[in-house]
């Protein structure tokens, strides 16, 4: 229905921006690197690349940074037993390019670092999303396989920074992705976005 929305950035957090077009405020889930990505702009005008999802409990509308980010998202939702909410935990733990390698190389262990992601399910993903990421299925995105050599989850800006002191101080990767995505960062600096996930980790 929605292939884009344009318009003005008026809030983003881990897990949601607000894009304001035409007078109507549009609320729309996002991940962890688009959300990144929104941090330096809001007030600015901004594009996401959307999805809009039906379900008989509700309507959410899925926001994308890049069309290859929405590429990768609606693979995953072809794939058995994962769904809009595992697939943005991918996509909060990589790249669409890290995602593809990831995937062409077969490696179960890293995939499975993604929130809400374990072996088994890892395992699934690799088996059906293969031949398609290998082949034609991503023919219009030639980047995807050109800039996948990297095999790790990363963030980019404040967001990788904190993940990178919070696996210093023992947390894994995934959980630290896991807890930066609930939190809102706007306006926060590194050392209050680090104190606020610890805060998060020490909830029971």
């Amino acid at each position: 229905m929605f292939y884009h929305i344009k318009g003005e950035l008026i809030l983003t957090d881990g897990s949601t921006a607000v894009i304001e077009c035409g007078g109507v405020g549009y609320k729309l889930t996002v991940s962890l690197l688009t959300a990144d990505a929104l941090q330096a702009k809001i007030g600015s005008t901004v594009r996401l690349f959307t999805h809009l999802q039906v379900r008989e409990d509700g309507i959410e509308l899925f926001g994308f940074y890049t069309d290859e980010e929405l590429t990768v998202f609606k693979l995953l939702n072809t794939v058995s037993g994962v769904g809009p909410k595992a697939a943005m935990g991918i996509l909060s733990a990589f790249t669409p390019e890290n995602f593809t390698a990831v995937v062409c190389s077969e490696d179960t262990k890293t995939l499975s670092k993604a929130p809400g992601i374990g072996a088994k399910t890892a395992a699934r993903i690799i088996l059906e999303l293969k031949e398609k990421l290998g082949g034609e299925a991503l023919s219009a995105f030639p980047s995807l396989g050109a800039r996948a050599t990297a095999t790790t989850p990363r963030m980019s800006g404040k967001l990788s920074e904190a993940a990178e002191v919070l696996t210093g101080l023992g947390y894994s990767r995934a959980e630290a992705t896991d807890v930066l995505r609930s939190l809102d960062i706007t306006g926060m600096s590194l050392e209050e976005i680090v104190t606020a996930a610890l805060k998060g980790f020490a909830k029971p």
